[in-house]
C-alpha cells in the first residue's frame, strides 16, 4: 500500500478522503468513483476501526511526543483552528459572492489530512508492536525491518545508532534460533546479523577513537559477552552446514573482541587516532614496548 503522506498531501486526493470519511460516518453518499478510492479505502477501515475499537498496544511516549509535534506543525501549516485576519479578503467567486461549499470543503480535507497521518501513524504503531516477533518469511517482518530503520533515523548520535546496531544483531540472533534447519533462512538471517554486528562495532569503536576515551567499548565488550554466548548455543543440535555457518559468526565476533581489546590499549597508551579504518573501524597500531 502506498505510503500515507502519499495517499494524502495531494488537495483532491484529501478532499475525497473527507468525502468517504463522512460517507462512512452515514453522511449523504456521493455518487461518484475515483481513481484513488481503492487506496483510500484501507484508511477509512482503519479511521473507523479506531474509533470504536482503539488499540490496545501502549504507545511509547516519545512516540506521541513526536506525532504531537508533527500534528501540530500540520495544522499550523495548514491553517487549521485559525481564523483569517481582518485584512484578508474572503474566498469569493469571480462575481464576488463567498463559496462556502468550496470552502467547507477545503477544511474537511485539511482535517482528513491530519485525520489520516493520526490514524496512520498510530495504526503503524500497533502493527510495529505486533511485529516484534516476526521472522522471515512472515508477513509483518518487512514492518519489523521498517521499524528498525525509522529507530536508526531518530538516533541522535552515532553512538546511539551503534547501540541500535547491536540490538538488532542480538534481534537477528533470536530469528535464527527460529530458522535453525532452514539452510538458506538460517543462513540470511546470520548474514544480516553479522553486517548489523559489523556496522555497530564501526559506529562504536570509532567514537572511541575521536573521544579517546573507552566507555563505548565497554558498551561493545558487554554485547560480545552475551551475544558470542547464545550464537555458541546455535551449535547444539544443528546441521553440519549450519554449524559452519554459525562458527562465521563466531570468528567475526572474537575478530570484534581483539579490535576492541586493541583500541582499548592505544588508548591508553596515548596514541594518536589510526589513520587506518577497515570494516570494524579504526584499526590501532601496537603501542610502543608491546609485543
Amino acid at each position: 500500500m502506498p505510503a500515507v503522506d502519499d495517499i494524502l498531501f495531494s488537495r483532491r486526493r484529501a478532499e475525497r478522503f473527507a468525502q468517504l470519511l463522512d460517507e462512512a460516518n452515514g453522511a449523504r453518499r456521493h455518487h461518484v468513483r475515483s481513481r484513488v478510492d481503492g487506496q483510500l479505502a484501507p484508511l477509512v477501515v482503519v479511521g473507523q476501526r479506531l474509533s470504536v475499537d482503539p488499540p490496545a498496544v501502549e504507545v511509547d511516549q516519545d512516540f506521541r511526543t513526536g506525532l504531537r509535534a508533527m500534528l501540530l506543525a500540520t495544522a499550523e501549516r495548514e491553517g487549521l483552528g485559525t481564523t483569517p485576519a481582518a485584512s484578508e479578503p474572503a474566498a469569493t467567486t469571480t462575481r464576488g459572492r463567498l463559496l462556502p461549499a468550496a470552502t467547507a470543503r477545503r477544511a474537511r480535507a485539511r482535517g482528513a489530512i491530519l485525520v489520516g497521518v493520526a490514524a496512520g501513524a498510530i495504526a503503524v504503531s500497533g502493527i510495529s508492536a505486533a511485529s516484534e516477533n516476526a521472522v522471515p518469511g512472515d508477513a509483518l517482518y518487512g514492518m519489523k525491518r521498517s521499524t528498525e530503520r525509522a529507530q536508526l533515523a531518530l538516533a541522535s548520535s552515532d553512538i546511539s545508532r551503534g547501540q541500535l546496531f547491536l540490538d538488532f544483531a542480538r534481534t537477528r540472533l533470536g530469528e535464527a534460533a527460529e530458522l535453525r534447519g532452514d539452510r538458506i533462512g538460517y543462513s540470511a538471517v546470520l548474514d544480516d546479523m553479522d553486517a548489523d554486528t559489523r556496522q555497530g562495532v564501526r559506529l562504536l569503536t570509532t567514537a572511541a577513537v575521536q573521544r579517546a576515551e573507552p566507555g563505548s567499548l565497554d558498551t561493545l565488550n558487554a554485547f560480545l559477552t552475551g551475544q558470542r554466548r547464545a550464537v555458541s548455543g546455535l551449535l547444539d543440535g544443528s546441521t553440519r552446514a549450519d554449524r559452519d555457518r554459525t562458527q562465521r559468526s563466531l570468528d567475526l565476533l572474537s575478530s570484534v573482541r581483539e579490535r576492541s581489546d586493541a583500541l582499548r590499549a592505544a588508548i591508553a597508551c596515548g596514541l594518536p587516532a589510526p589513520t587506518l579504518s577497515d570494516a570494524l573501524g579504526p584499526a590501532p597500531s601496537a603501542c610502543p614496548g608491546a609485543r
